[in-house]
């Protein structure tokens, strides 16, 4: 009897505390498999993304991250809206003081595309 998958993809992202909130340094998630679906032809589109952060208060679980960008697999998206989603979906678990998605989109009918989203957290306005 085989065993089934002990995990599947999810929408859900963890974090976990920052462990030096004081300092500013940077984690590097170099995805080289990322994949979905053409909106238009439901064939699939590969990427490489590069997710570039400076945590603030929380990080991004890796595991989860897997799972998260695994749950793309069997959705139909843009180049552009997945980049974007990825971004915004990130932000919104850890908050970061900064953050940018690469993605490398593979060629597909002999075109490349790169899409680079990026996020700044805003410094709050001093009071006069």
């Amino acid at each position: 009897m085989g065993r089934g998958m002990a995990t599947q993809p999810s929408k859900k992202l963890d974090v976990f505390p920052n462990p030096a909130p004081a300092r500013d340094y940077e984690i590097v998630f170099d995805v080289p498999e990322f994949t979905c679906l053409c909106p238009l032809t439901g064939q699939p589109d590969f990427a490489h993304l590069k997710i570039s952060y400076v945590p603030d208060q929380k990080c991004i679980e890796s595991k989860s991250l897997k799972l998260y960008l695994w749950s793309f697999r069997n959705e139909g998206a843009f180049h552009e809206r997945a980049t974007n989603e990825i971004l915004d979906a990130l932000v919104k678990a850890c908050a970061p003081r900064k953050m940018t998605v690469f993605g490398h989109w593979f060629v597909r009918g002999g075109i490349s595309t790169d899409v680079t989203c990026t996020y700044e957290k805003k410094a709050a306005k001093k009071k006069r």
